[in-house]
């Protein structure tokens, strides 16, 4: 589903080029749930933006299902990112102004989908995620884990084929993280989506199909 091929990425610190990724190769087969664990600045969360087309690579290549991200144009990848890749970041990025629904709703919305069907997708969602109780309540009335999991739904929206977690249980207590992994557990096998989860905790990524471990921007 996914080849990254000799992939380098560096920035640009006025005169010098910082080096962040140095040459990674990785293949993901649909339906897998991955872990990338090491240290802080291992270059784990560069390589899930550009995997996602958040950012994009000094040099090398990110094929998914055979088309060279990198290839397209920014509203080609933005066209991609909405459609086929859902984001679960450590900060919920949650609109606070709107209630769980709507926040759920605006991947569709987007994409100018049907409202009715749209807030009833999005209803169905939440109640997959244990929020069916919670539709109408805003981000400051809901606990981190609830926010987390309607950051979750939102994700799922628009029937990704690929989910990037980073750091999705960073914020959250043992309890409500454990939670949130399995949730993403149990999803990844119900609708065989294929999830890359950047984590630094080892019980939880012990749990998924495969861990990659990066060290000063390899796979090691």
């Amino acid at each position: 589903m996914i080849k990254v091929t000799d992939l380098h990425k560096s920035f640009s610190m006025g005169s010098y080029e910082l080096p962040v990724l140095k040459g990674i190769n990785l293949e993901i087969q649909r339906g897998e749930l991955i872990a990338i664990v090491g240290a802080s600045g291992a270059g784990k969360s560069t390589l899930l933006h550009i995997i996602g087309t958040l950012d994009k690579p000094t040099s090398g290549t990110v094929t998914f299902d055979g088309q060279d991200l990198f290839t397209m144009s920014e509203s080609e990848q933005a066209e991609f990112r909405n459609r086929r890749i859902g984001f679960v970041f450590q900060f919920h990025h949650l609109l606070p102004e709107f209630t769980a629904l709507e926040n759920v709703c605006m991947p569709a919305l987007v994409q100018r989908r049907d409202q009715a069907s749209v807030e009833t997708e999005a209803a169905t969602l939440l109640a997959e995620v244990g929020l069916g109780q919670r539709l109408h309540h805003k981000p400051g009335e809901l606990s981190g884990g609830e926010q987390q999991r309607v950051a979750m739904a939102r994700a799922l929206m628009q029937k990704p084929d690929l989910v990037l977690a980073d750091e999705p249980t960073g914020n959250l207590d043992t309890h409500t993280g454990d939670g949130l992994f399995g949730l993403m557990r149990e999803l990844n096998k119900a609708r065989k989506t294929t999830f890359i989860i950047v984590t630094h905790n080892d019980k939880l990524s012990a749990q998924s199909d495969r861990i990659v471990y990066m060290q000063d921007g390899l796979i090691v």
